[in-house]
């Protein structure tokens, strides 16, 4: 029974959906920047794929090391609690790894803003 059930569920639910969206979508007779998905009908002045200059990909990998240093860390509180001095250890290690890459960072002048 639930083998016929839940395609014919699933069809009704995706049909619903597709009038929803219909409903809810652009109208036809809307003018062209009504209907323009680039920043309420304004013209882009670049190319989607245009290329970033190179001093933002090491302020990006910073950013990207100090981020997975507080993904690490909210977890690590909770095993702290737990385990002790061997969790407090390991993150001494994985905060030491971290430091070797800021510094890393810092002697390559990726802080000096120009």
């Amino acid at each position: 029974m639930i083998q016929i059930a839940m395609p014919i569920i699933l069809a009704l639910f995706a049909v619903g959906l597709a009038v929803a969206l219909q409903r809810v979508g652009p109208r036809a007779d809307a003018s062209w920047p009504a209907r323009a998905p680039f920043l309420g009908g304004g013209t882009a002045r670049t190319h989607a794929w245009q290329r970033f200059h190179v001093r933002y990909y090491p302020m990006t990998l910073l950013f990207i090391a100090f981020e997975m240093e507080m993904m690490f860390m909210y977890p690590w509180a909770v095993v702290y609690v737990e385990t002790g001095f061997l969790a407090l250890a390991e993150m001494g290690m994985f905060l030491a790894i971290l430091s070797v890459g800021i510094l890393y960072g810092w002697r390559e002048g990726v802080f000096r803003w120009q």
